[in-house]
């Protein structure tokens, strides 16, 4: 079945979904876009080039977009402070949801998505691009085979040189918490999912340096831990002189009882224990490649077909809305850690806020 969907966002990250990630799946007869909407008629044209519609099929204004198409989904490429408008207007018109991470900008109004979702007895999943990447898919298959033992822990670091405004648009991402908001949700929840469980506490701390254009923190460090007993340390930076692990190009290290596992720039590599060795030392670089998995779609593409085939009564995507709640309570948790100095638990913080949030 080839499903009717309405696009809410054509410009900035929109762009990505117009031009890549929604034209495969419409090659492969999985989806149709009926309309897109963007409050800037200019991106738009993203719509036009990228999909093809015409100029009555996009729209400057929601309300007529959703009022004028029927279609079965959405999908949400917007700010985060406007995703509960946006799902409060698609649950209005009887439409499923696939947004964009997080579901929201704070916690207690994803909380708030997830009940009303499933109130409306509608389904709804978040696109976690990074968990679902090539070299990260790689490393979490590598690490679920057992061929390197128990997972001890986990490091990882992400570092950009992107400390003005040209470098992430003015205005998208959220000015007090762009770190955690925006860009560690999805560092966290690739942490979470390589370590196999959920996470107990997050001690967190971050910063906005002075050369910083950001009103908010940009650099960040953690430290977590899990259910399972695995850690896991998270270096972030946006500010550096210079970036050595930028957007999707993260370094990641998975210490387990026969291997050390390291992914850098979308390689990975392994390191074998020796029992023989003692006092065994390599350099990164020196170990040995471990391919990577291939398929026709990565991140954002495979996820569009992934929530295709939960509406065709496939099994509920990893990342439907109430599962995806785990990721927005690390990075509360993770600002409310640096705000306070201590550490958080988050499974009580995301507890706590189940109980108190009305939908």
């Amino acid at each position: 079945m080839t499903y009717k969907l309405i696009q809410v966002g054509t410009g900035g990250h929109g762009a990505s979904w117009c031009r890549h990630f929604l034209p495969p799946n419409v090659a492969d007869g999985l989806v149709e876009v009926v309309a897109a909407v963007d409050t800037n008629p200019d991106a738009l044209q993203n719509a036009r080039e990228g999909l093809g519609l015409r100029a009555d099929q996009c729209y400057t204004d929601i309300a007529r977009a959703f009022d004028e198409n029927r279609a079965d989904f959405c999908t949400i490429v917007v700010p985060p402070t406007a995703h509960e408008a946006v799902v409060d207007l698609a649950l209005a018109h009887d439409l499923h949801i696939l947004s964009e991470k997080p579901i929201a900008d704070t916690l207690a109004a994803s909380v708030r998505i997830a009940k009303k979702v499933r109130q409306a007895g509608k389904k709804m999943a978040v696109t976690m691009s990074h968990r679902f990447d090539q070299d990260k898919a790689t490393l979490r298959q590598e690490l679920r085979s057992g061929r390197s033992g128990p997972l001890d822990y986990l490091a990882c670091r992400f570092t950009a040189e992107v400390r003005r405004f040209g470098g992430y648009t003015h205005g998208v991402y959220r000015e007090d918490d762009p770190l955690m908001v925006q860009m560690a949700v999805h560092h966290l929840d690739i942490l979470a999912d390589l370590a196999g469980a959920p996470c107990e506490t997050i001690y967190a701390q971050t910063w906005n340096p002075a050369w910083s254009e950001f009103r908010g923190d940009v650099q960040g460090m953690a430290l977590l831990r899990f259910a399972n007993g695995v850690r896991a340390s998270y270096e972030a930076a946006n500010a550096n002189a210079v970036g050595l692990n930028g957007w999707g190009q993260e370094y990641i290290r998975a210490e387990c009882e026969r291997a050390t596992l390291i992914l850098d720039h979308r390689r990975l590599e392994k390191f074998p224990y020796d029992s023989t060795v003692r006092g065994a030392a390599r350099r990164e670089g020196e170990g040995e490649a471990v391919p990577l998995l291939t398929q026709p779609k990565w991140a954002n593409a495979w996820l569009i077909e992934q929530f295709v085939r939960w509406l065709d009564g496939g099994p509920p995507m990893e990342t439907e809305v109430e599962a995806n709640l785990q990721s927005v309570a690390l990075f509360a948790a993770g600002i409310q850690s640096s705000r306070t100095g201590q550490p958080v638990a988050v499974q009580e913080m995301l507890n706590n806020s189940l109980s108190e949030t009305s939908p």
